[in-house]
């Protein structure tokens, strides 16, 4: 495997998933490479069934390839034992689900500090707090920190869900339709919010959407169909 470059933060080599449905194999994911760079934000876009969110969940360790590999940040997370998989997982990833995934019976404030918990030492639990309510804020939910999800609306729970993504300043963020359950405010809120976020924290952002409305703020677009990647283009600053 060609070792990645100290530029990129994403490496793609040759990914290939397949599935046995029957006595038929089914090819979801057909041969796909490619590199990201540190800081760069990647929008990948595509119909239903092109392939798009297996993709990201590839990128995110949440499955594994039939064969190729994704590296990130120098380490080939592809076929690691689940132990170090988490760990690396928790050091470099935030993950933003189209579905929230927030713990009913935690508040706000519990939800965005448990990746921080589950990571940190307890040493410094006192500073994820802190960072914890930070982010909140920055999102503009300082004041329902103590909230728990039922009693937030849809866009603010996905604002919980950018702020715990970004909790542990990890050096990749992916995320999956971040605004597909929202109404065009809220969703254009959010994904305000997520740029607004990502361009402070200065983080590779990796973004699956259907949305060309979302898709237009990334400074580069690969379109996946069939399992292929059809088409990368990259965007100047004043295309963006």
């Amino acid at each position: 495997m060609t070792s990645t470059t100290a530029a990129s933060s994403i490496r793609v080599d040759d990914l290939r998933k397949s599935i046995r449905n029957g006595s038929r194999t089914v090819e979801i994911l057909r041969g796909i490479s490619f590199d990201v760079a540190a800081g760069e934000f990647v929008a990948i876009v595509g119909s239903s069934g092109s392939g798009k969110s297996t993709l990201l969940g590839l990128l995110a360790g949440l499955d594994t390839p039939t064969s190729g590999n994704v590296v990130l940040n120098g380490t080939a997370i592809s076929y690691l034992p689940e132990d170090k998989l988490a760990e690396v997982r928790g050091k470099l990833i935030g993950f933003v689900f189209q579905s929230y995934q927030l713990i009913p019976t935690l508040t706000a404030l519990e939800n965005v500090l448990l990746p921080h918990e589950l990571n940190a030492p307890a040493s410094e639990q006192k500073a994820g707090r802190e960072r914890a309510m930070e982010l909140l804020q920055a999102v503009g939910l300082g004041e329902r920190a103590e909230h728990y999800p039922v009693q937030l609306s849809g866009g603010e729970q996905q604002r919980v869900a950018l702020a715990r993504a970004f909790i542990l300043r990890p050096p990749i963020v992916l995320a999956d339709e971040p605004t597909g359950n929202l109404d065009s405010k809220n969703g254009a809120h959010v994904m305000d919010l997520l740029l607004d976020l990502n361009q402070r924290e200065g983080t590779t952002l990796v973004l699956v959407t259907h949305d060309p409305a979302v898709a237009a703020h990334a400074t580069r677009v690969l379109t996946v169909r069939d399992g292929e990647v059809i088409a990368d283009e990259r965007k100047s600053v004043e295309q963006v």
